[in-house]
């Protein structure tokens, strides 16, 4: 394996007839930027990793050239989600002195969803305000989350996952130029894994291949999937009671083998289908409520341990029926 830094940015596309999988989409910004100066503003949603944000820096090359790096502002709004980024940044840049022979400045903002709702207030007005010379390029996860007035005035496209052939099929070619061996199985590991998530897909194949080979083994290891079927048996033990051996189980998983909470829980709902118990859909309820409040901020191994309890007070419960 060479050293080469990260792949997912040595191999990401610099044109747009190099995204993957998303031909629909590809097709119509294409029409769009054949007169530039017709082009709308742009609103980009769909899952992590399938190829939004890098559409959107390939529009910039394709459209401004040379000066796409100069005439291109590109910011993310989940690290700055104030009302103070929108008007210091996005205005500063959109009013500042010079344009070189190119139709407009562009403006991606990443992330949009995640700014309050003042910011996205904000955004409106400068949106209206440079209309003449910028084009914003608002990219999102969840596009429900964007205020109607912004998604009124820009042209919404919504990417859709990558498929497993057109993932696998990307990995075959990153690991022949990184002249890395890589099997069938380990690649559709990868892909089962990252499901769709093309970019967590590359970063997870550069990682096996530091293992050697990418094989199926090797990725496991590599994504901490070798005691998944340990998640099963922390099920096992919490729906018998025994809420504290079951809370050493799992805080082995995740601070002695990496797994992460979220793959915890995600391995863990996956455990409950497979149990076929008889109060699946009592268990599940108890599962997405602990995974909300880990979501919205609270102490996720707190949680965790307090879902194990209830898991196991509802099988006691149960069984004094």
């Amino acid at each position: 394996m060479s050293v080469t830094g990260m792949w997912v940015e040595k191999y990401r596309p610099t044109k747009l007839s190099e995204i993957v999988n998303q031909t629909e989409i590809i097709g119509s910004l294409k029409s769009l930027i054949k007169d530039p100066t017709d082009m709308p503003h742009l609103l980009f949603s769909g899952s992590a990793g399938v190829g939004k944000t890098t559409t959107a820096l390939c529009l910039s090359r394709q459209i401004l050239g040379d000066y796409a790096k100069d005439y291109t502002l590109e910011l993310n709004a989940s690290d700055e989600r104030g009302i103070g980024m929108v008007r210091e940044k996005v205005k500063k840049f959109s009013r500042f002195a010079g344009m070189a022979d190119i139709p407009f400045r562009i403006i991606i903002l990443d992330e949009a969803d995640e700014m309050t709702s003042d910011a996205q207030t904000a955004l409106r007005r400068i949106i209206e305000d440079t209309a003449k010379i910028c084009r914003f390029i608002l990219i999102a996860n969840n596009v429900s989350k964007i205020i109607q007035p912004i998604q009124s005035r820009c042209a919404s496209f919504k990417f859709t996952t990558v498929s497993e052939e057109d993932v696998i099929t990307r990995l075959e070619e990153i690991s022949k130029k990184e002249k890395v061996k890589a099997d069938k199985k380990g690649l559709k590991a990868i892909y089962e894994y990252t499901e769709g998530d093309l970019r967590h897909a590359i970063n997870l194949m550069q990682a096996t291949a530091s293992l050697g080979e990418i094989t199926e083994e090797n990725v496991k290891i590599s994504a901490g999937l070798t005691k998944t079927s340990d998640v099963d048996e922390v099920l096992k033990i919490a729906l018998s009671g025994k809420v504290t051996k079951a809370r050493e189980k799992m805080i082995e998983l995740i601070k002695v083998y990496g797994m992460s909470e979220s793959d915890f829980l995600k391995y863990f709902n996956s455990a409950v289908f497979k149990s076929k118990h008889d109060k699946l859909s009592d268990i599940l309820q108890v599962i997405a409520k602990y995974d909300y409040r880990i979501l919205v901020g609270a102490n996720s191994e707190i949680q965790l341990s307090a879902m194990l309890a209830e898991l196991a007070k509802l099988e006691t419960n149960s069984e004094n029926i």
